[in-house]
């Protein structure tokens, strides 16, 4: 029997399920993904709040990476 398949690639626990399970479900799985779209775009997903987006932005300052910006 195969484990279950990993899903949340490198999205920080701390975003909490509801917004791990929007984003998965938007195809969003990893953080080089995430710094793909804005914080409106992010906030739109179903599940994803302002503590997600915190959480997020600083896991991406982490690793030298930011959020779209909306005239980008």
């Amino acid at each position: 029997m195969t484990p279950p398949r990993d899903t949340t690639g490198d999205l920080p626990v701390g975003i909490g399920r509801p917004a791990t399970r929007a984003l998965a479900q938007a195809g969003i799985t990893t953080l080089e993904a995430v710094a793909q779209h804005s914080a409106k775009d992010l906030l739109a997903l179903h599940g994803v709040g302002p503590k997600a987006i915190r959480v997020l932005t600083d896991s991406l300052g982490e690793r030298g990476l930011g959020l779209r910006t909306e005239d980008a």
